[in-house]
């Protein structure tokens, strides 16, 4: 299992970068977040954006290429983590939805955004999470992110 954390250089790099290109935005309103964000995303570049965005509204991401490693890794530490954001076409056994549909029924305290690149039935969006079809945008994102851990206050640009 391999758990990417947001000191990679590499990812610092590339977040930096996306930084001074004004694609990641400050935003105001968005209250500290207790506890973890797990990402599961297999493309690096998109993760490490993800991480990035999760670090700038006050969150702390531990990231995975499979939702098996994340289901493994919450399985000792599922007390701390208050979202999770899952890719649907990952690497492993399991499957951003399944993975979500996992999750909210072991521990419904735990808000879940899906996202893919492959068109979803809004049937199979589990319920009480949010979809994000990529290419989403950062608002969206950080939107959605807020909408399950703080609902009723509003955020907005810095």
């Amino acid at each position: 299992m391999r758990i990417h954390s947001q000191t990679d250089s590499s990812n610092a790099d590339r977040c930096a970068r996306l930084r001074d290109l004004g694609l990641i935005v400050q935003w105001e309103g968005f209250l500290p977040i207790e506890g973890s964000v797990i990402v599961i995303e297999d493309d690096p570049t998109l993760r490490a954006l993800m991480e990035e965005i999760v670090s700038e509204v006050g969150g702390k991401a531990i990231s995975f290429e499979t939702a098996d490693d994340a289901l493994t890794y919450l399985l000792q530490t599922h007390e701390q983590c208050r979202l999770v954001i899952a890719d649907h076409g990952v690497p492993g056994q399991i499957q951003g939805i399944e993975f979500i549909e996992m999750v909210s029924s072991r521990w419904p305290s735990i808000a879940a955004i899906l996202t893919s690149g492959y068109l979803i039935d809004p049937e199979a969006v589990p319920a009480s999470s949010i979809y994000l079809h990529k290419p989403w945008s950062l608002d969206d994102f950080v939107i959605a992110m807020a909408t399950l851990l703080q609902p009723g206050i509003a955020i907005h640009k810095a």
